[in-house]
């Protein structure tokens, strides 16, 4: 009898993905690292991003971008490493957890690095240095200070997605974790990849590829026990600020001040707030156009969103 196989886009993908030939080691010397995926922005969307960022911190950034001649000389100027996306035929996730291969491959080509923080970039700003204090193990960001992930929907939403019902009740009462900024040592950063990446492959492919996604495996990473990490309360290192009330923000000397009046190194969504946004613009947008964090969808991106709700409702034959 023939042994049954693993039929799986979303696999298919993930052994070229992480099992595909690797960059050669790039040289340097010991240092932390930064790295973020930003493809589908221009200089505009990462100016507060990069400027912020080279004003508390002069080690290596590497960010993956879109190959837009003026995106990569704006990026030139500031010292920020621009590496093209993967190209990839056939099947994809998408980016938000196609990142997570990307992260896995720029950190295995720099054996150097210390201490490695993956951040989203359009929605991040930089406040003071980021590594101090230094992390002596991976560290995960409480993004709602006053409640858990059964009280957040589209955490619910992924979680019961990606790891079913029972997982999702197990875990809603668990802090809700954001994925969009981790920190730690370069070893345990690849760990936490892969984990994610091989919980993103257990549900069928469009939903363990899907927006979200990545969200809920980092949880269920955390939660389940089978990443070690620090959970660090909200406003500490981290400022994520999509569920603050923007009345309990302010801004003082351009920086901005979290409800506990203390000043976050790094913060992570400042433009769900339009006061914040505008300053931020103000301070470090250097002249370029505000862009606004929604923006008018195109014909074939709806096209697109359309197919992929039907696609993550019909089954994958494996």
């Amino acid at each position: 009898m023939t042994a049954p196989v693993a039929k799986s886009a979303y696999l298919d993908w993930l052994a070229g993905a992480l099992l595909g030939d690797r960059e050669a080691a790039v040289s340097g010397a010991a240092d932390d690292l930064i790295l973020g995926y930003a493809t589908g922005y221009d200089a505009a969307d990462v100016a507060p991003f990069v400027r912020s960022l080279r004003a508390v911190f002069d080690g290596p950034v590497v960010l993956v971008v879109d190959q837009d001649p003026d995106l990569l000389a704006f990026l030139a100027d500031n010292r920020i490493e621009a590496v093209a996306p993967a190209t990839v035929e056939g099947w994809a996730p998408h980016p938000v957890v196609a990142r997570f291969a990307a992260f896995d491959r720029l950190m295995s080509a720099r054996p150097q690095a210390r201490n490695v923080l993956l951040t989203d970039v359009r929605d991040v700003v930089f406040q003071a240095a980021p590594f101090e204090p230094q992390p002596q193990g991976l560290q995960f960001f409480n993004e709602y200070a006053d409640g858990v992930l059964a009280d957040h929907a589209f955490n619910m939403k992924y979680l019961r997605g990606v790891g079913g019902d029972a997982v999702a009740r197990v875990l809603a009462d668990k802090p809700c974790l954001c994925v969009g900024t981790v920190m730690g040592p370069r070893e345990a950063m690849m760990r936490f990849c892969r984990t994610l990446l091989m919980l993103a492959s257990v549900p069928r492919s469009e939903i363990g590829g899907a927006f979200g996604a990545d969200q809920a495996a980092c949880n269920m990473a955390v939660h389940l026990g089978l990443i070690e990490g620090e959970i660090v309360p909200n406003y500490g290192r981290v400022a994520t600020l999509g569920l603050t009330p923007s009345q309990d923000l302010r801004v003082v000397d351009g920086r901005i001040v979290n409800p506990d009046n203390s000043i976050s190194p790094i913060v992570h969504q400042h433009d769900r707030h339009p006061v914040l946004a505008a300053a931020m613009h103000e301070r470090w947008g250097g002249g370029m156009e505000h862009r606004e964090r929604v923006r008018p969808k195109s014909s074939a991106e709806r096209r697109r969103k359309l197919r992929d709700s039907v696609m993550r409702r019909l089954p994958e034959l494996r």
